[in-house]
């Protein structure tokens, strides 16, 4: 029971890692130049005057739709931890982890719901930005959060406490 614990409790510390590497680093989007924008700077090099030029993103609904679901998952990622840790040293044996399981599902839909909307709408997040690029790694690792998290909440909803 305690090796399955500890890996419970890795899998959730990487599910947070890698939402917190996804909603704060630099790169939901690359632009040709290797240039990167994310969802709260634009930062752009300017070969004329050899600087970065920084400016706030755009004022797009759906972006700021994507910016609310992935901080919005990472709350509540938090919450589903600290309360797995509260429930594993107060409830009593033979109890579900059910609260904790349902804060987990919840994370996994937001981080699904925020990326999707970033990948149907990226041309209109987008469209003062110059044409090209590709989705980055930030976008990439919001996407491999999401079943880490929907297995992560499946989990907890099946796990079962015992001494």
């Amino acid at each position: 029971m305690s090796l399955l614990l500890l890996v419970v409790s890795a899998l959730h510390i990487l599910i947070l890692i890698l939402l917190f590497v996804a909603t704060l680093d630099k790169s939901w989007w690359t632009l040709p130049g290797k240039e990167s924008l994310n969802l709260w700077y634009d930062c752009t090099w300017n070969n004329d005057n050899k600087t970065w030029a920084c400016s706030n993103v755009s004022e797009n609904g759906w972006l700021k739709a994507v910016q609310v679901l992935m901080v919005l998952s990472l709350i509540l990622c938090c919450l589903s931890f600290i309360l797995f840790m509260f429930q594993l040293y107060t409830m009593r044996r033979g109890g579900l982890f059910y609260a904790t399981g349902l804060c987990q599902l919840c994370t996994s839909v937001a981080v699904f719901t925020g990326a999707l909307i970033y990948a149907i709408h990226a041309e209109e997040i987008l469209a003062e930005r110059p044409p090209g690029g590709s989705f980055g790694y930030c976008f990439a690792l919001a996407w491999v959060a999401f079943p880490l998290a929907l297995a992560s909440g499946i989990i907890y909803i099946h796990l079962r406490k015992r001494e």
